[in-house]
Order: C-alpha cells, then structure tokens, then sequence
C-alpha cells in the first residue's frame, strides 16, 4: 500500500510469486551475500598480506582463497540473477490471448 491507503497496482494479492520463484529470489540473495562477503574477506586477507607479510607456513595458501571463491560466486549470482529476471518478465503480447480470442 502506498501513502494514501490504496494498493500499488504491482502488488495485487493475484500477483503473488509461485514457490519456485520465491526459492530464486532467495538463491539470488543467498549468492549475493556470498560475493559480497567473499569480496570483502578477499580485500582483508590481500590487506594483511601487503601491510603485515605474514610469515605462518599456511598463510601463502590461505590468503588467496577468497578471490578464489568470488571467481566462482560472480557467475552463481549472474545465472541465478538471469533466472530471477526471465522468471519476473511478463508475457510478450504475441502469447497473449486477442481480444478476439478471449470473447
């Protein structure tokens, strides 16, 4: 509902998303929140490796992990982020009925 009390014309209690489409958007958020933590672990880990050198054994191998992950995230979060769009497009107008056709 918008200020006034009145219904937004999108949000139509018709109109809701089917479960599979719900289950996309919270993949999306999900894959989302995992670039987005991935990035900032990645810019901490590159941060101490410049400002501290670390000098642990493991710490060569650790450090790059996370750009690893956000390699692998960024095309999750796109194909899933497709999927979400292609899932919200309305029909095209040559699927729709005519008004020929619905009368």
């Amino acid at each position: 509902m918008n200020a006034l009390g009145r219904r937004m014309p999108c949000s139509s209690p018709s109109r809701r998303p089917s479960p599979a489409t719900h289950r996309t958007i919270r993949a999306v958020q999900r894959a989302g929140r995992l670039l987005c933590w991935t990035l900032a672990a990645g810019m901490a880990t590159a941060t101490t490796d410049l400002l501290l050198a670390p000098q642990a054994p493991w710490w060569h191998i650790v450090w790059p992990l996370p750009w690893y992950l956000t390699s692998l995230a960024i095309p999750a979060w796109a194909l899933l982020r497709i999927r979400e769009k292609a899932s919200q497009r309305p029909p095209d107008e040559d699927t729709l009925p005519g008004r020929d056709q619905a009368a």
